[in-house]
């Protein structure tokens, strides 16, 4: 049970960031799978 009451407190403190985290995530995904498939297109 500490474990899954430690991490809703994590999540309660960083609700006002976690949107951003998550765009920021997504960014990187992006920015490999381009990176990585950047060679085929030249």
């Amino acid at each position: 049970m500490t474990t899954l009451k430690t991490l809703k407190t994590i999540a309660t403190r960083s609700q006002d960031t976690i949107l951003q985290d998550a765009i920021g995530a997504a960014a990187l995904i992006v920015m490999l799978f381009v990176g990585l498939h950047l060679p085929a297109f030249v």
